[in-house]
């Protein structure tokens, strides 16, 4: 018996592999993890693909509820579902942790990620430094990790991922996350963020509807990117082949 951790890609019901597809097809159990990420389809799209039914698994269930998971995956073929790639988010690596410490048998399936997925910007992936998050601000008043993280990333490329809460249909948005990044400033004063600063900000990367837009920081925290997911790139040196593509995502 077996816990496949499968990753099911950005975008649709059809972006799981070939062996995800085949592995959910026979296990007894199937869970998605829906707090991390969002895709562009239903979970009845899923279970139609799938042909299977599909446990949702919030913050609580893959969290606190990860030791039920592992029992189940003694006497059962369980797979996990998550979207992206599977080692994206902390929280499944410490679900593959319990299950080799328990000597469950745990087997990876990797798909596409917005790490990877990034790529699209014409942005090198080898010269991003650190990734971080930009939380809702009411939730951390004091918030200054996404600044510090862009400033120790010197002459690196600097990806923030934006908060959600599927549970609350909330998504951050390009514009709120440059607002939060502005007030960060205007704390600090450190000049790292001002109406001139190129920025490139994204949105549902890894579906055919996607969105880049780069530009001064003023033209872009005007631009509309439409519905969820978003995340934002503030480049540090470019080559000039990503200069290039910088102007072919400003027109």
């Amino acid at each position: 018996m077996t816990l496949y951790l499968i990753g099911i890609g950005l975008s649709t019901e059809k972006d799981i592999t070939v062996k995800g597809l085949e592995i959910v097809k026979k296990c007894d159990k199937v869970y998605l993890e829906s707090y991390t990420s969002l895709l562009q389809c239903s979970v009845s799209d899923l279970e139609t693909f799938y042909d299977k039914e599909i446990v949702i698994a919030n913050r609580e269930i893959t969290e606190q509820g990860d030791e039920k998971i592992i029992a189940e995956a003694q006497e059962k073929d369980i797979a996990f579902l998550i979207i992206g790639d599977v080692f994206s988010a902390t929280t499944h690596v410490q679900l593959f942790k319990l299950a080799k410490e328990k000597n469950v048998s745990v087997k990876v399936i990797n798909n596409a990620s917005v790490l990877t997925a990034v790529g699209v910007t014409g942005l090198e992936l080898y010269k991003f430094g650190k990734v971080t998050s930009i939380p809702f601000i009411e939730d951390h008043p004091n918030l200054e990790t996404p600044y510090n993280v862009l400033k120790d990333n010197g002459d690196l490329h600097t990806l923030f991922l934006l908060d959600l809460k599927p549970a609350e249909d909330k998504f951050m948005t390009v514009n709120v996350a440059l607002e939060i990044l502005g007030k960060i400033e205007s704390k600090k004063k450190e000049g790292l963020i001002n109406d001139d600063l190129l920025v490139v900000g994204c949105a549902r990367l890894g579906c055919d509807n996607f969105i880049v837009k780069a530009g001064k920081l003023s033209e872009i925290r005007a631009f509309d990117f439409g519905g969820p997911l978003h995340c934002l790139i503030i480049p540090g040196k470019m080559h000039f082949v990503e200069e290039e593509m910088m102007e072919l995502w400003s027109d």
